[in-house]
């Protein structure tokens, strides 16, 4: 897996090379492209201007042949009208005929000169345009040319770039393939058993031992600490204890005494011991009423009934209370009495 790792990391540099070859490749054809871009505005700029100036030429040059068109027509029609004067009319008629004849002719004559003028302007300036049309498509032919020579020149460099880093990947991958002909399964599996056992024999499983068969040895710096029987059962009661527990019948309260017997201990299990007086004893004694019912759990309990009243000899601090009732001791809840 090391070479695995070492490969595939040779094969990533050699990808990123790549990349930036390509991106140079990108880079250069990028500013190819911007050259020509300006060159092509340079003959569009002057292409625009020949072009609108032969508008504007034709333009005129046809307003000119309308005019032109005019003015000869009438001439044409005083020419006519002085003939029919000539023929029967009276010398002034025939006079003032002939000088409006004479003047139409001139008008025509003066617009013929400018509409050949017009002509000739226009011709000019359309040679002037298809002569800048011609050079314009000659130079962007020239540069059409270019740009498929350098994208092909391009893309074939790009082809030739990604079949070498197929060959060399290949290369890198053979090495990986070397490398894992040459692994064992089963010597790998060894290699992790050695590396990583804990042992050839399995734990020796837990036995079960009664809590109540064990001993517990007083300790010899606290003779008054003794171990208590009923602690466990009694924490259990305080856990599934309700203040919805079903009131039963007030039975026979036990009278054994509250300090239990020592117990032997193996050194399994950690005893639980409690101290006897462990607590705050409440002097003097304080009567106390039941708020819900209790079941006993142990021996050393007192059965409770809601409205009970009792007596609290010890408050015990791990939750469970010392009372008499009816001359009869035992532990109940203390949160299950309320103070009078």
């Amino acid at each position: 897996f090391d070479s695995l790792k070492q490969q595939m990391e040779n094969v990533g540099s050699s990808h990123i090379q790549l990349a930036l070859t390509l991106r140079e490749e990108l880079r250069s054809l990028e500013e190819f492209r911007e050259r020509q871009k300006e060159q092509r505005k340079k003959y569009e700029a002057v292409m625009d201007r020949v072009q609108k100036s032969k508008l504007s030429l034709y333009k005129k040059t046809m307003e000119s042949k309308k005019t032109y068109e005019q003015k000869c027509r009438d001439a044409d029609d005083a020419e006519q009208a002085f003939e029919r004067i000539s023929a029967n009319g009276h010398q002034k008629q025939v006079e003032k005929s002939q000088n409006k004849a004479k003047q139409c002719k001139d008008s025509a004559t003066e617009a013929e000169r400018v509409y050949r003028q017009s002509i000739t302007q226009l011709e000019k300036v359309r040679a002037e345009w298809e002569q800048e049309h011609r050079t314009t498509c000659e130079a962007f032919q020239l540069q059409e040319f270019d740009r498929l020579t350098i994208l092909r020149n391009a893309l074939w460099v790009h082809s030739n770039q990604l079949s070498m880093q197929c060959v060399k990947d290949d290369e890198l991958y053979e090495e990986v393939r070397l490398t894992l002909e040459s692994c064992s399964i089963d010597a790998d599996i060894d290699g992790f058993i050695q590396a990583k056992s804990t042992g050839t024999e399995p734990p020796a499983p837990v036995p079960y031992q009664n809590y109540y068969d064990r001993e517990v040895t007083p300790l010899a710096s606290s003779p008054s600490v003794q171990p208590s029987c009923g602690m466990i059962k009694r924490f259990s009661g305080l856990l599934h204890g309700s203040p919805k527990t079903t009131s039963l019948a007030a039975s026979a309260a036990s009278t054994e005494t509250l300090t239990p017997t020592p117990e032997r201990n193996e050194g399994v299990y950690a005893a639980i011991a409690v101290q006897e007086m462990q607590g705050n004893p409440a002097s003097p004694a304080q009567e106390y009423r039941a708020l819900y019912d209790y079941t006993a759990q142990n021996p050393d309990e007192l059965d409770l009934s809601a409205g009970d009243i009792l007596e609290v000899i010890l408050e015990g601090e791990d939750g469970w209370w010392t009372v008499e009732r009816n001359g009869q001791r035992g532990f109940v809840p203390g949160s299950y009495l309320e103070k009078l």
